[in-house]
């Protein structure tokens, strides 16, 4: 009896859902508040830019906006962010891609010739505590 009582404790204990329940606390700052929402998308590696693994919009309502991604696994993420001020759902570009609507990444990375790296995005999340990422919004 003692045994399974250990075996289930181990189970618990080392089982994919039981580690790394973290907290990802995004700060984005330089929000020009007033039209549309800020969308806000955490990615892996291979999904970068395509689809999250989960997505947060809100309303951009004052320049300084935090919100939580909860319950978040142990590995390596990036954010991106985008201020939809026509609520279109995605970002508006020019006809040279440049964008037109403001934008943000992880780390307040960008990148050369269009979005940035997933290397130079990513962040590593690891056990319990909470992790930080200030984002300045970028606009054209």
């Amino acid at each position: 009896m003692k045994l399974n009582a250990y075996l289930l404790i181990a189970f618990v204990a080392f089982s994919p859902g039981a580690r790394g329940q973290a907290e990802v606390e995004v700060t984005l700052t330089g929000v020009k508040a007033g039209n549309g929402s800020l969308r806000v998308g955490l990615f892996t590696e291979g999904n970068f830019l395509k689809t999250p693994i989960e997505g947060k919009i809100v309303k951009a309502s004052s320049a300084s906006i935090v919100l939580k991604f909860e319950n978040v696994r142990d590995g390596d993420y990036a954010l991106s962010v985008i201020h939809d001020t026509n609520d279109n759902g995605e970002l508006d570009k020019s006809k040279l891609g440049i964008p037109k609507e403001g934008f943000a990444f992880s780390n307040n990375v960008m990148g050369k010739k269009g979005p940035p790296a997933y290397q130079k995005a990513k962040f590593e999340v690891k056990g319990t505590s909470s992790v930080k990422q200030e984002l300045v919004m970028r606009y054209p």
